[in-house]
């Protein structure tokens, strides 16, 4: 699987080698609040889910989830994917970064190129993304993807109703 880059970020394909990114990334108040809690509580179950979660759909569909790093000093600073999802139809593009890199446009950035890449590399034009009705800043950079809001889901094994976008 190929890594891509933007002006910014370089965009890695997740390896069990970030399994102490995923545990710290996943674990955070807002991750567990608005994504959901994994029930990662150390590194061998966050290796655990990158090769169980992970790494079957990268050898599946050729991508996946992706690191995000900035290039000027190599940080990974948060996470973006498009998924297969049990429950919907639509590939979804997700995306979740440490707190002090949210607000500075590089979520936008790398969702938008994980995008671009799905469409031009491998033919996937439509997509879809769900949130919490409660996290306005996921939506807004949803809508700013390009994705409208069609309804409300419940997706398996989760009671809570997400918005459903797409586009």
């Amino acid at each position: 699987m190929k890594t891509f880059e933007t002006e910014r970020l370089i965009l890695k394909p997740a390896a069990v080698q970030d399994a102490d990114f995923f545990l710290e990334l996943y674990n955070m108040p807002s991750f567990i609040k608005y994504i959901g809690d994994r029930n990662l509580r150390t590194k061998e179950d966050a290796e655990n889910y990158i090769t169980n979660r992970f790494l079957p759909q990268i050898e599946k569909l050729g991508f996946g989830n992706y690191v995000v790093i900035l290039k000027e000093d190599n940080t990974k600073i948060g996470a973006v994917g498009i998924f297969e999802r049990e429950g919907l139809d639509v590939l979804d593009i997700g995306f979740s970064f440490f707190e002090k890199y949210e607000g500075k446009g590089f979520a936008y950035e790398s969702a938008h190129k994980l995008k671009e890449v799905a469409a031009k590399e491998f033919g996937v034009n439509k997509i879809s993304a769900i949130t919490t009705k409660d996290n306005f800043s996921s939506q807004k950079l949803i809508e700013k993807l390009g994705l409208k809001f069609q309804k409300m889901v419940t997706i398996p094994n989760d009671n809570e109703e997400l918005m459903y976008y797409e586009n």
